[in-house]
């Protein structure tokens, strides 16, 4: 007859490795909670937020971009002010001995630089006012920025050679407000 091992009499049996008795269980996934959020209205105390507190770098970028556009739209503008005031000097001094046909193309450039006089000043109020909301602006912010960086290179292909600053500065505003970290900006809380 045979007797148990004496020296452990409750110990692991013998040819057995420690800690391959009974399956090992992983911790359950967290849970959210049933009864909402933290009191608090934002994070609980000592979790990471969800939202960037700080404005990301990138949506920074589009920000100045914007103003820089802005800027670049002013210059323009008084450049074509400039040359509608020389279209129609030119048009009252010829009007004496130039024919039907002269006159009516100065019109027509008189109506072209009128037409970009008005183009301009909606694009600079636009880029201007997308730009200034960027801090506090929500997602009709972003969806504007990305509209008027599309309209931006749409038209400044139309003036390619002069419009090629503005076709880069319109691509990088659209890529940089439509990035995740500019979704995760623009669609952040407010307080």
């Amino acid at each position: 007859m045979s007797y148990p091992n004496q020296h452990n009499p409750y110990g692991q049996p013998p040819g057995q490795q420690p800690g391959y008795g009974y399956p090992q269980h992983q911790p359950p996934p967290p849970q959210p909670s049933p009864y909402g959020p933290y009191p608090g209205g934002g994070p609980m105390p000592g979790m990471q937020p969800q939202y960037p507190m700080v404005m990301p770098g990138g949506v920074k970028a589009a920000r100045i971009m914007l103003f820089v556009l802005a800027g670049l739209n002013l210059v323009g503008l008084v450049l074509a002010v400039m040359g509608l005031g020389g279209v129609s000097k030119a048009s009252h001094d010829a009007s004496s001995y130039a024919g039907s046909d002269d006159l009516m193309a100065m019109n027509i450039g008189k109506g072209l630089l009128i037409a970009a006089i008005v183009l301009i000043v909606i694009f600079t109020a636009t880029a201007l006012t997308l730009a200034a909301q960027f801090a506090n602006g929500g997602g009709g912010v972003r969806v504007g920025s990305i509209i008027f960086g599309v309209a931006t290179i749409m038209v400044s292909l139309f003036t390619f050679p002069f419009g090629l600053v503005h076709t880069v500065l319109g691509i990088l505003v659209l890529v940089f407000v439509a990035k995740d970290e500019g979704n995760a900006w623009f669609s952040r809380p407010r307080y």
